[in-house]
């Protein structure tokens, strides 16, 4: 029988490691936060929930399982309306009034076991003092928050009841497999603080694909030096 030649025996190994190396995170389920001024389309909050929001402003919140983060974070399904929010809120002297939308998502991005609990955004007009920052805004009309060591917004209203911005496996069972995220895991400032990212090829992954590049050196010297 012929005898395969060495450096193709390794390219096989290297294939190998290849297809058994594990799926690294490419998605994360978490609350990213909006701003959406007083009327408009919805922007990527860029300075967190310690923000502190103008008299008349309008923040977002949206629970999903999102591709990486930023602008491209799945937004609240429903447009900011200061007016609208706060049209039963009338304004007194020394406070201001910030409108809210609370969006807990579709039940294909919740949690095993935990279901959204309602299924269209929520609305809420916080009427708090004036240097008031987004997250006091936010505690005074939907507790209980939770938030972790690292002070990320975990749970708006009790939800969801466990996890908080964990990357999701590509092709993971609990990885819901509807609409593309239509845009990256967080990158706010504490209390909203991005999931570390679980990209790139593992330490084995890299051992083994200089293993495999040695013997392939190897097999090629020895080649040559038989055919002398």
């Amino acid at each position: 029988m012929r005898r395969l030649p060495a450096f193709a025996v390794a390219l096989g190994v290297l294939l190998t490691l290849l297809a058994a190396s594990p799926a690294v995170a490419s998605s994360y389920r978490y609350w990213s936060f909006w701003d959406g001024g007083a009327k408009g389309p919805w922007t990527y909050a860029t300075q967190g929930t310690a923000a502190r929001p103008a008299d008349g402003t309008v923040q977002g919140f949206r629970f999903a399982v999102s591709k990486d983060a930023g602008d491209h974070a799945s937004r609240p399904r429903t447009d900011a309306d200061f007016a609208t929010v706060c049209a039963g809120t009338p304004a007194v002297a020394g406070k201001k009034r910030v409108a809210l939308v609370i969006d807990f998502g579709i039940p294909e991005d919740s949690p095993s076991g935990e279901a959204p609990p309602q299924t269209g955004p929520r609305t809420a007009c916080a009427q708090v003092a004036p240097d008031a920052t987004t997250a006091e805004a936010l505690a005074s009309v939907a507790k209980p928050l939770r938030y972790n060591g690292a002070a990320l917004l975990c749970a708006i209203s009790g939800y969801p009841k466990q996890g908080c911005g964990e990357p999701l496996a590509q092709g993971a069972p609990d990885e819901p497999k509807h609409e593309a995220p239509q845009h990256e895991a967080p990158r706010h400032e504490a209390p909203q603080t991005a999931p570390a990212r679980d990209g790139g090829p593992s330490a084995g992954l890299l051992a083994g694909i200089g293993a495999v590049a040695v013997l392939a050196v190897a097999a090629v010297w020895q080649s040559r030096r038989r055919s002398r």
